[in-house]
């Protein structure tokens, strides 16, 4: 089944990309930064999430991972 019909894959999804790009901004900024208006755009406010909300999104990392371990 798709991410987009699967509420729990879509938050994965979300969640995945807001870790990836937090850390790749943390190795390489130029990379995200050069691309802040646009479609690329959506990459440095999955970064900006990342960097801002990282305690939430820490925890809801280990939510997920808990319930996929359960499920």
């Amino acid at each position: 089944m798709s991410a987009l019909f699967n509420f729990q894959s879509l938050l994965l999804v979300i969640l995945l990309l807001i870790c990836s790009c937090t850390y790749i901004r943390s190795v390489t900024p130029m990379f995200i930064d050069r691309n802040k208006e646009g479609f690329l755009g959506i990459f440095w406010m999955f970064s900006r999430i990342g960097e801002r909300l990282s305690p939430y999104v820490a925890l809801a990392c280990i939510a997920m991972a808990v319930t996929i371990v359960i499920k």
